[in-house]
């Protein structure tokens, strides 16, 4: 992918403190993009973005987001600047069965992936022929009976990116649907339980490895920077949906 593609592009990653959306700013602000990074977590926005100006020498901007809450993703887009392109990676997903996941938890899950991304949308300003990439999961096509929620969440996720895709028009609006991906996501995992996850995902997957970050924001970048591509789902699970 060359790398004037995004130069002085206005790009805001939503959730990108840490995990799939600080790899997403990184890969961004590597590529000359003008970045803005948002998360609930004014600490881990800094750390973050500390860590990219020593990764790739590139300053990008910070803003504190809770799009769990209507009135902070309203007060803060009414004042935003017009972005070319928005990535949504943010959305905390309590799991389990669904009878025997507590409702409240069920809500909270609702509520950040997908009401976020849908508040975000629908506040959001961005330049006519840019982007707005969501990032939802492959349990939307290959459910699980102890994360049916998240199964339906991304489902959901993705058929929201095709009617915006319809409404929001010409701005391109399109989905990444990962498998599992390595980060920091599996921290709350002790050493040995985390390397048993990842060899059998290795033994049972086709590509016959786990994901990383790149994989996921190779995808992201590709969405964003194809501008015939609206109203796609990128699966991207190594073969998951399949084996």
């Amino acid at each position: 992918m060359e790398s004037s593609l995004f130069k002085d592009k206005a790009v805001l990653v939503v959730g990108g403190s840490a995990g799939l959306g600080a790899a997403t700013a990184r890969s961004f602000a590597a590529r000359g993009a003008r970045v803005t990074i948002a998360s609930r977590s004014a600490a881990k926005l800094d750390a973050c973005a500390q860590q990219i100006a020593a990764d790739v020498s590139a300053k990008v901007a910070t803003t504190v987001l809770d799009i769990t809450d209507d009135t902070s993703v309203e007060t803060y887009f009414a004042d935003a600047p017009i972005y070319d392109h928005v990535v949504v990676t943010a959305g905390e997903t309590p799991m389990g069965p669904a009878r025997s996941l507590p409702l409240s938890d069920a809500y909270i899950a609702m509520n950040s992936k997908f009401w976020g991304a849908y508040r975000v949308a629908r506040a959001v300003q961005i330049r006519e022929g840019g982007s707005l990439t969501l990032v939802s999961g492959f349990l939307s096509v290959r459910p699980r009976k102890t994360s049916v929620l998240q199964g339906a969440i991304n489902a959901a996720l993705e058929a929201l990116a095709r009617g915006l895709a319809l409404e929001l028009s010409p701005v391109r609006v399109n989905t990444v649907s990962p498998g599992l991906i390595a980060t920091s996501l599996w921290s709350n995992l002790d050493e040995d339980a985390r390397t048993r996850m990842y060899a059998d995902a290795e033994a049972r997957l086709p590509v016959r490895r786990v994901g990383q970050a790149e994989d996921v924001t190779n995808a992201i970048l590709y969405l964003a920077s194809t501008g015939y591509a609206t109203g796609s789902t990128v699966l991207l699970d190594g073969g998951a949906a399949l084996a």
